[in-house]
């Protein structure tokens, strides 16, 4: 059983993580695009978001699992330092999508703006979704 979990878990890991990859591409079509093009680009977004965060709830409940069988204490160092960030990002991501999003749609909005703020909280997202990963891989001893 351990086995599957390991794989479920870095399945999770992969479907939390590369959706946004593919989205980079997107913010520079989404600063010049009009219409119907917009709303699928800011579909996608909106997509993105909740695909990654179902799966990132598949990520935690099998982390826990593995935690659990494989006794693996919650004061290992790169455990604590991944629940750390991991709760920190959970704020992060409540903020840093969905209202921008939802202001891209609207009229009147500054366009250069709000895509700049969308693609800068896209790559603080994934230093932080890639700061875990490197957390789960390399398991650093922090302290």
């Amino acid at each position: 059983m351990y086995p599957w979990l390991v794989f479920i878990h870095s399945l999770s890991a992969m479907v939390s993580i590369g959706p946004y990859i593919v989205l980079i591409p997107m913010l520079r079509k989404l600063k010049s695009s009009e219409g119907a093009v917009t709303d699928s680009y800011l579909d996608s977004f909106q997509f993105t978001v909740r695909l990654t965060k179902h799966a990132g709830h598949v990520l935690v409940g099998s982390g826990l699992l593995l935690m659990w069988l494989g006794d693996w204490p919650w004061t290992t160092s790169w455990i604590a330092g991944t629940f750390i960030v991991l709760f920190a990002s959970l704020f992060f991501l409540a903020r840093a999508f969905s209202p921008t999003i939802r202001k891209l749609r609207e009229p009147g909005h500054d366009r250069i703006a709000l895509v700049r703020k969308l693609g800068r909280a896209l790559y603080i997202y994934l230093f932080v979704l890639f700061l875990m990963l490197w957390l789960m891989v390399m398991k650093p001893q922090l302290w």
